[in-house]
């Protein structure tokens, strides 16, 4: 169609057309999906079981509802063996998750090239968790925004709200502006 091939030619996809995309990948979640070498997106069901975060060696834990009452994630809960990191976002469209982008695309990354294990969540882990792994794909990977929900949705159902999703396409549109960023 027209539109696939505007969006070959390297225009960014409005958030029209990425809720398309969104919406037609299969919805299966599990608790936890490797979304990423070594790079696990899910929800506050797997972030509070310590025994199968150690079974799949999981060495560091972002948290992006930090301090939110189902997401009592801290410092203390995962003792000295998991690193963690805490982003304490609301799913609301009116939340500004992009001063996150780079801090916790930074925590991933550090912990990845170092060896480790990343467990990514927030509640449900479609929404602030999957915008963050979004970012640190387009980040770290060079990938446009549409490549990263496409190897996501690979492995994983996501949704990120519309405001997170107008973020990450404004992100695109900085990285493509400094030639930071291509398709796959």
């Amino acid at each position: 169609s027209l539109r696939l091939q505007r969006l070959c030619k390297r225009e960014i996809p409005s958030l029209q057309e990425l809720e398309e995309v969104l919406y037609s990948a299969p919805r299966s979640c599990r608790h936890g999906d490797e979304v990423w070498p070594h790079l696990y997106l899910g929800d506050m069901f797997m972030s509070h079981d310590k025994f199968g975060l150690w079974q799949l060696g999981i060495t560091h834990v972002l948290n992006a509802a930090h301090g939110k009452l189902c997401c009592k994630g801290s410092d203390d809960f995962y003792g000295t063996t998991v690193k963690y990191f805490g982003v304490p976002a609301n799913d609301l469209p009116t939340f500004d998750l992009s001063p996150f982008f780079y801090p916790a695309a930074e925590f991933i990354h550090l912990a990845l090239t170092s060896g480790g294990k990343v467990f990514v969540h927030c509640a449900v882990g479609v929404s602030r968790s999957a915008a963050l792994v979004l970012a640190y794909l387009m980040l770290h990977h060079r990938l446009t925004l549409l490549s990263s929900i496409r190897c996501v949705q690979e492995k994983r159902w996501i949704f990120p709200n519309r405001g997170f999703l107008r973020q990450l396409i404004a992100l695109d549109r900085q990285l493509r502006d400094k030639g930071l960023n291509e398709p796959k």
